[in-house]
């Protein structure tokens, strides 16, 4: 995780918009600023909430969620584990406490999650 650019985390509205057009979805560049999805809203981007961001289109679905996935470093959730209690890589998690706004937030570091002692308790 620590070799993982978060760069991403800073992006506005406009940003991710961009990127989604440098994945060659320029059609979908609306979908994205109208949804005020920013960096860390990108972090939530997966298959299932696509469609309410207005992409339906399947294929188009799969590629914009591999390649959030990609961006984040994190692995899909194997379809073997439960779906009422899926695993979650430490890379997840802290991206999902990233997601937040705030200093908090914004403070926090990786290493510094990993240390944390519910997170150690969780592993």
């Amino acid at each position: 995780m620590s070799t993982i650019n978060m760069e991403f985390l800073q992006w506005d509205c406009q940003d991710v918009a961009g990127w989604i057009e440098s994945l060659g979805f320029p059609q979908y560049k609306a979908c994205f600023t109208q949804n005020f999805i920013t960096g860390r809203k990108l972090i939530y981007v997966n298959c299932n909430n696509l469609p309410r961001l207005g992409i339906t289109d399947f294929k188009d679905m799969q590629v914009i969620a591999a390649r959030v996935r990609e961006l984040l470093g994190i692995t899909e959730t194997p379809w073997s584990h439960s779906i009422a209690d899926p695993r979650q890589s430490a890379a997840a998690l802290f991206l999902e406490r990233k997601s937040h706004t705030g200093e908090r937030a914004d403070r926090l570091a990786y290493q510094q999650f990993l240390r944390e002692p519910r997170r150690a308790s969780k592993q």
